[in-house]
């Protein structure tokens, strides 16, 4: 008799026959990727996801790697561990901080995560480029009060798929935030890393796989780019033998910049909304539309 199914368990969802009656599924993941090739989905039920729930804090924790990055943070610690002043001829040269104002940061995926990082980036006075798919630069996801870009006015240009590398050339920092679908799945080749400057430093808090393991592994040990802040592994844990660990010029952490105390409550707030739209019979947020997979 379910109609409706609001679920965290999106990758053991009923088989159609047990449900013939449900209409409509809620997930509690912004992601869609883990459901695509569920035989549910391949039916006539709506499914809407979480989409929004991640875009404030995944935005700070874009800012707080790329802050820690061009503030010198590991070179900062490494001292403090070995209770070292430097002397100052290191001090004025290696713990020189490089502003973030004036600098190009291009997000590749205008959501709402990218938009929310799109104006934290803005309000440090840096130039925004953002690669979006088609022409209409609105958002018509779900989206709390006062964060983001509903609009689309933030970006100093848009850039189609076909023009990724023009923008990854104009970036000082990349962000990587979109889903991962057939089309983005290593979408960071070879290419687009010698696309980059070297002085270039990455994000990605999308999915392991839209970087190309081995790409990304030698862009960084021969400095094609000079760093990156990684979120998300194609192997999740990440085993303790992984290269990307070794690398000095690396930050990891562990698929938790989406991580919140508040996710619960937010993600119950886009389900209530959802359902007070369905029973009112109005069109619903996040609808993940089963041709592009989110």
């Amino acid at each position: 008799d379910v109609e409706i199914l609001y679920t965290s368990f999106a990758t053991i969802l009923p088989a159609p026959e047990k449900v013939p009656n449900l209409r409509w599924i809620q997930l509690y993941s912004a992601g869609a990727d883990r459901i695509t090739s569920n035989p549910l989905f391949q039916t006539s039920v709506i499914f809407t996801s979480a989409s929004g729930v991640h875009a404030i804090n995944m935005a700070e924790h874009v800012l707080c790697m790329v802050l820690a990055w061009f503030h010198r943070l590991p070179q900062i610690l490494e001292q403090q561990q070995r209770a070292q002043w430097p002397p100052n001829s290191l001090r004025s040269t290696l713990y020189v901080a490089e502003e973030l104002r004036g600098k190009t940061m291009g997000i590749v995926g205008y959501g709402s995560i990218g938009r929310q990082i799109a104006r934290l980036a803005n309000a440090f006075g840096m130039r925004v480029l953002a690669m979006q798919r088609g022409t209409d630069h609105r958002y018509h996801g779900f989206q709390f009060p006062e964060i983001g870009d509903p609009e689309g006015i933030l970006p100093n240009r848009y850039y189609t798929a076909d023009q990724l590398h023009i923008m990854l050339n104009e970036s000082d920092v990349v962000v990587v935030a979109v889903p991962l679908t057939t089309k983005t799945r290593e979408l960071f080749d070879d290419s687009a890393f010698q696309a980059m400057k070297p002085a270039t430093f990455l994000v990605n808090i999308a999915r392991g796989e839209v970087c190309k393991e081995a790409s990304l592994i030698r862009a960084l040990a021969e400095k094609q780019i000079a760093g990156a802040a990684l979120d998300v592994f194609h192997q999740e844990p990440l085993p303790a033998n992984h290269p990307l660990w070794y690398l000095p010029n690396v930050f990891i952490t562990p698929h938790s910049a989406g991580l919140s105390p508040l996710y619960n409550e937010r993600a119950a707030m886009i389900f209530v909304e959802n359902l007070r739209r369905y029973l009112a019979n109005q069109s619903l947020y996040n609808v993940v539309d089963k041709t592009l997979g989110y």
